[in-house]
């Protein structure tokens, strides 16, 4: 506990410091009995902290706002990963780091040292504006309108702690594309920003394409364009007026229809983008501009020759061609860094982190097919830097190339993981090395694997994609570790986006020959620069269904097929309840609790002069607890704009001396009918807490004639 408390007076940001104190304090909660488990694992997501599949171990997600880290917050990484952890670094396709393997109690100390660092772990996981993502060649990129890293890094700063996205129904995902081929992946994502510029007036103006409603998971959707260009100061208010709309239409009771792009399908783009404008009078800033200078990094300013020498020189070549490319920046390279399954351990990443020093600026990148990269490296450092690479097992060629293959954590430590996805993806990728070395230059042929359908390996974006499942055997009764196969999806020539398709399920073991025979036929049968994507459409799936048919027949499995990849036993299915995204609670007293806490805090905000947070919390209060109420009632409610109606409808009378007249909905909805001044914040507030006395009084009354 001493060390804790050290840990804690380190840091300068009271805000981080109560954040902190407030998890410690739900853990002893949580332990002692007094925090409801369902409420206390949502807490905890909403800061990091994720139960693993290991019983008692957790595992951290660390935020790395668009993947950029300095070498000295890597390093950092590294430390806590070794002290707290299992020793590995783990790099997401969302450009997070995650750490396994660790104990509950000491997280609050593990998060405290981070923030040293300026490293949070806030909103990592849990109902809540995820980790924003970006090209990792923005800023380098020689196509690029203009550099996006500004603008993702604000965007992050501004939401983090937002009241807004703290526990909406479900994830919220966002990303910032390099230039119009799509870099960030924008049409998987609840809103993707493509950089644009359009001259008015002589000037240049900076501005956005808006993709929303993108997502992946089981059901998966492309997004759909919002605006062909938003100007660059409108990017944060329309964010900030989307996601008021998401928190109050979106479902929160069936999670698997709770993403936004559920919503989207079902009332359409013109309507979300008329609740948008409706929302806009409430929005606190108009108009948000970013600070977009483009800063610099810390570059060496010598060449430094390293004393390891290259020595197979072919090697040299192939990774230089597949892994190096040029900057906008004359004179300068950026390298790009494979790791297979996105590991590294604590102590590689200390002597990596010494390596980047020497050669690159001081600007790691995290990319989302979970590698690395180094950018501002001139030509003559390329050889040195190389070398010492090699040195550690990190200058393997085909970045990003068919022989790079995502895949998630999945059984190993994932509670949501049917089979193996790690071991397979390694499985595979010396399948390409051994027998298709050419693929190690393509660019096109995508291959992803996640460990159940949620797609968190990207399979549903991929050339050819591999998901967890199980096949039973009719004859024998027993199940086997299987993949189902999509194919088709990825970028086209224009940077479209294309969805994957469900093809087929086969064994698992016969994921390598899923790989044989697809690389054979697409040889023999594609046109000449025809992507992989477009070959899928052009053929059918049916085409590819009948070309892999004879691998679904379980008459011919062999004892092997019954045993999953890296493991030694027969393969049963082992899944639990998934912490994606939390859980919904709906107990009274719990929603009461959750309540009153935010009155707090929007009486707090109000004092900091947070206005707009004061009056967004104010809002939750109201929804609290008329939900309380009506789910003590036991009244179905799935949304915001449900509780309200539901409300309205079967308990407005009883508060007609605080609705003033209104309904409970237009007492509600003055949050988007005025502006967020600070006269309104008062009125605002004042009913909040006048409405909560009315909930208590009520529940009050009738639990006494209950028992009567």
């Amino acid at each position: 506990m001493q060390s804790f408390r050290t840990e804690l007076e380190n840091l300068e940001n009271p805000v981080v410091q109560q954040d902190i104190i407030d998890l410690e304090k739900k853990i002893r909660e949580f332990k002692d009995g007094k925090t409801d488990p369902d409420k206390f694992r949502s807490l905890r997501l909403a800061r990091g902290v994720y139960g693993q599949r290991q019983p008692g171990n957790q595992m951290v997600r660390i935020k790395i706002p668009f993947g950029k880290m300095s070498v000295k917050q890597l390093k950092r990484i590294a430390d806590i990963s070794t002290e707290y952890g299992g020793g590995n670094l783990h790099a997401t396709t969302r450009q997070d780091i995650q750490i396994h393997y660790v104990s509950l109690d000491r997280t609050p100390e593990l998060w405290a040292k981070l923030e040293q660092e300026e490293i949070t772990l806030r909103e990592a996981c849990g109902n809540t504006l995820r980790n924003v993502t970006a090209s990792p060649i923005a800023g380098v990129d020689p196509n690029e309108p203009f550099d996006v890293s500004p603008y993702a890094y604000e965007f992050f700063k501004y939401f983090l702690r937002n009241p807004v996205c703290q526990e909406m129904g479900r994830k919220f995902k966002v990303s910032f594309s390099s230039n119009e081929k799509d870099t960030g992946i924008s049409f998987i994502h609840d809103i993707g920003f493509i950089p644009k510029v359009k001259i008015v007036d002589g000037k240049e103006v900076r501005g956005f394409k808006v993709m929303i409603g993108g997502g992946l998971g089981a059901q998966p959707m492309p997004a759909q364009m919002a605006y062909e260009f938003l100007e660059e100061d409108q990017m944060i208010p329309f964010s900030e007026a989307l996601l008021r709309v998401f928190d109050r239409y979106g479902e929160r009771k069936r999670r698997v229809k709770a993403r936004f792009k559920f919503l989207l399908a079902d009332i359409g783009l013109e309507e979300v983008m008329r609740l948008v404008k409706e929302e806009w009078k409430a929005i606190g800033s108009k108009s948000y501009k970013v600070d977009s200078a483009s800063k610099i990094p810390s570059i060496p300013q010598n060449v430094v020759f390293s004393d390891k020498a290259v020595t197979d020189l072919d090697h040299y070549e192939k990774w230089r061609e597949t892994n190096v490319k040029p900057q906008k920046q004359d004179g300068y390279f950026y390298v790009q860094v494979k790791l297979p399954n996105g590991d590294m351990s604590s102590e590689r990443a200390h002597k990596f982190g010494n390596i980047v020093l020497k050669y690159a600026a001081d600007d790691i990148r995290v990319t989302v097919n979970q590698g690395y990269l180094l950018r501002y490296v001139k030509e003559d450092s390329l050889k040195s830097l190389y070398a010492e690479l090699k040195e550690l097992n990190l200058a393997d060629p085909g970045f990003d190339s068919t022989a790079d293959i995502i895949a998630c954590a999945g059984t190993d430590t994932c509670n949501l993981g049917i089979s193996n996805s790690t071991r397979v993806a390694l499985e595979l990728e010396q399948v390409i090395e051994s027998e298709y070395p050419e693929l190690l230059k393509n660019e096109d042929i995508k291959i992803k694997i996640s460990g159940c359908p949620n797609s968190c390996g990207h399979h549903g974006i991929a050339g050819i994609g591999f998901h967890g499942s199980s096949l039973r055997h009719k004859v024998t009764k027993k199940t086997l570790p299987a993949v189902q196969v999509l194919l088709g999806g990825g970028l086209g020539h224009n940077g479209e986006g294309y969805i994957a398709e469900k093809v087929i399920k086969v064994p698992s073991k016969r994921a390598p020959e899923v790989l044989r025979i697809l690389f054979k036929d697409y040889a023999e049968n594609a046109q000449e620069n025809e992507k992989y994507a477009l070959y899928f459409r052009r053929q059918g799936k049916d085409y590819f269904y009948q070309l892999l048919k004879f691998l679904a027949d379980l008459e011919t499995v062999k004892d092997s097929d019954y045993i999953d990849w890296g493991k030694d036993q027969q393969f049963k299915v082992e899944t639990e309840v998934g912490e994606c995204a939390g859980v919904i609670i709906d107990l009274f007293q719990t929603l009461m609790y959750e309540a009153e806490e935010k009155l707090g805090w929007a009486k707090a905000a109000f004092e900091g002069d947070n206005i707009a947070d004061a009056i967004y919390h104010a809002y939750n209060v109201k929804i609290n607890g008329a939900k309380a109420l009506l789910v003590d009632k036991g009244t179905t409610v799935n949304t915001q704009a449900g509780i309200m109606q539901s409300f309205d409808e079967e308990l407005a009378e009883n508060f007609t001396d605080v609705l003033n007249g209104d309904s409970y909905t237009e007492f509600v909805l003055r949050i988007n009918q005025s502006e967020p001044s600070k006269e309104f914040a008062e009125k605002y507030i004042s009913e909040a807490d006048a409405f909560l006395k009315k909930v208590n009084e009520v529940q009050a009354t009738v639990t006494e004639e209950a028992t009567v």
